[in-house]
């Protein structure tokens, strides 16, 4: 919100509660001076969520992507196993991101990823703030070389570079979100600091010992083998550099008995593009046995800040009657009906291409799945990893 409309919301509230106690005012009026106020406050957020959702459908209206939502599914068929997906993941992360990115940025911004909150902090600050971490851990100097594995469309890689001075190589799967990422670095003035290339995280095409510091948000649960990618990661790293990751992970509390616990997991593999699901000893033995000197593990979103009169990283996704908390107005039990059918309209009328309805179900759903998972304990997104890799 902008000074004067801060300045003529409390004036607007000032007048209708003055008024309306000395007895000058109907109530009426004090109820239009009071709509006035709330226009004023909402207003510039309502503009800029217009204006990002027109450039939403602008996007998705002159894409195809959508339409590669019926072959995405399949690797989650009953009948697919785990190692059918990991077979073939490049395939199912390169569709899911072809999928979902639009929708990623719309209602999530540039950053792809959870993060608690402080008492105060902003949804945005947050974000930062917990990236800003991550960057810090690394310990580099200005102009050094940092790896970002599955940058997305660099958000982290951008805040991460401002923050360190350091020069960021993103690399993604998805030839979209490079050429989104660099278009929007371009923008912002800081290309050349920061440039993202579609490369697989498997296979990264640099040389050894490239690179003084790596980090991974939120993305090598893409991977299909947690040893290799580390290995990976550790070969292209100059010898005593850093390499610190968030990971999704099930918890000590997931009981693979459990029913619930078992969909909460299913609901999270689908929803967000995961070959499988694993637990936190997992990622953990497979960073020592790639060959890092393990300095740190532990669960950032256990840190406290909630209890203290911050939010859980899992409140985005949790039902809100309150428009202006976006993503979560859409989980309430009207938008949650009424978005398919608003989409499949969309559709009808070639607004949308055919596919984006069944994009949305499918990633409402994996967000069900996380705070599910963030509510029962049995998934964290923020598994915290720093190694070394021996001079």
């Amino acid at each position: 919100m902008t000074p004067w409309g801060g300045i003529g919301a409390v004036a607007a509230l000032a007048i209708a509660v003055t008024a309306t106690a000395a007895g000058r005012w109907d109530s009426w009026m004090s109820v239009l001076m009071v709509l006035v106020a709330a226009c004023l406050i909402a207003g510039p957020a309502l503009a800029a969520g217009l204006m990002l959702t027109v450039e939403f459908l602008k996007s998705v209206k002159t894409s195809e992507r959508q339409g590669r939502i019926g072959g995405y599914t399949k690797l989650f068929n009953a009948d697919v196993s785990v190692d059918t997906r990991n077979a073939d993941y490049a395939k199912l992360v390169d569709s899911y991101y072809d999928i979902s990115t639009d929708f990623y940025e719309w209602g999530w911004g540039d950053s792809f990823h959870f993060a608690d909150r402080w008492k105060g902090e902003s949804f945005r600050q947050s974000l930062t703030r917990h990236e800003y971490y991550l960057g810090g851990r690394l310990c580099v100097n200005k102009d050094a070389e940092i790896l970002d594995c599955g940058c997305g469309i660099g958000g982290p890689a951008r805040n991460i570079a401002r923050f360190t001075g350091a020069k960021v190589t993103g690399v993604t799967l998805n030839q979209f979100q490079v050429d989104r990422a660099n278009t929007i670095s371009r923008k912002e003035g800081i290309f050349g600091q920061v440039e993202v290339i579609q490369a697989d995280f498997m296979k990264i095409p640099k040389d050894d010992n490239s690179f003084d510091g790596a980090y991974a948000i939120e993305s090598t649960c893409h991977a299909p083998d947690r040893l290799k990618v580390y290995k990976e990661i550790l070969r292209v790293l100059k010898p005593g550099a850093i390499f610190a990751c968030y990971e999704w992970c099930v918890t000590d509390l997931y009981d693979p008995d459990n029913a619930e616990h078992r969909q909460i997991k299913a609901d999270i593999m689908l929803g967000d593009g995961l070959p499988d699901l694993v637990h936190t000893s997992v990622c953990t033995e497979a960073l020592s046995k790639a060959g890092f000197e393990v300095l740190e593990v532990r669960d950032v979103m256990q840190d406290g800040r909630a209890s203290n009169g911050g939010d859980p990283w899992y409140l985005p996704l949790t039902p809100s009657w309150n428009p202006l908390l976006w993503p979560r107005f859409q989980f309430n039990p009207v938008m949650f009906r009424l978005m398919p059918l608003l989409l499949s309209f969309f559709e009808l009328i070639r607004l949308v291409p055919p596919g984006t309805k069944n994009t949305q179900v499918m990633l409402q759903a994996g967000g069900i799945g996380c705070a599910k998972g963030g509510q029962t304990g049995t998934f964290t997104p923020g598994w915290l990893m720093v190694g070394r890799k021996p001079a």
